[in-house]
């Protein structure tokens, strides 16, 4: 059996906070209401511009304004953020915390604006537990460019190899594993707990949180 990573990666966004901005909207104006907006506005890229260090308020709210007949839904990605981004995904928090209490590093990995972490960290007091944080906001990358995952083994000075990345899209699990990193593509936290007793870092009683 090989030895275990030296280091585990967490993404953040449907690993450790359910982000589900489609999910918002339904239940605030209905679902063809949403899927009109979302075919209208871009509104993924609007926040992949965010995620590269873009202003999170300006970002939005310029948006908005170009889009007059959607401004008030626009503008509540930004004003109800914390709505679009809960709840946390309590066993993915304690397989983390778990795994620091045995001294295994762990690192986030995340495409995460400079404001919107800033206030996700007033709100979830685990982000501010990680050994290193990559934030693409602070970065100026966001996954999958294979310029973030090289600043990352950089930063750290660890082996790919030894790398374990959890990540909920395939495209960015694809791009660390051509670097040799180590990958699980997260569908449930159960599964991930799986994968961390497999690679020998949790015991069975460890990982059910």
């Amino acid at each position: 059996m090989p030895h275990p990573p030296e280091a585990v990666i967490f993404d953040i966004g449907n690993v450790l906070i359910e982000w589900r901005p489609e999910r918002y909207y339904d239940r605030v104006i209905g679902e063809d209401r949403r899927k009109a907006m979302f075919a209208e506005v871009d509104l993924h890229g609007m926040n992949d511009r965010v995620d590269l260090g873009g202003n999170f308020k300006d970002e939005i709210y310029a948006t908005a304004d170009a889009h007059p007949e959607w401004r008030v839904e626009i503008r509540d990605w930004h004003d109800n953020w914390i709505e679009l981004a809960s709840p946390a995904i309590d066993l993915s928090v304690s397989l983390m915390r778990a795994l620091r209490a045995k001294g295994t590093p762990v690192f986030a990995l995340t495409n995460f604006g400079v404001g919107s972490f800033a206030y996700a960290e007033t709100q979830y007091d685990f982000l501010g537990e990680f050994d290193r944080r990559y934030v693409s906001g602070h970065m100026g990358v966001i996954k999958p460019d294979p310029e973030i995952y090289r600043m990352v083994e950089e930063d750290c000075g660890i082996a790919p190899g030894d790398l374990l990345f959890a990540d909920d899209r395939s495209d960015n699990i694809e791009a660390a594993r051509s670097r040799g990193w180590r990958t699980h593509l997260f569908v449930r936290p159960e599964e991930w707990a799986d994968r961390l007793v497999a690679e020998g870092l949790l015991t069975e009683s460890e990982s059910r949180g």
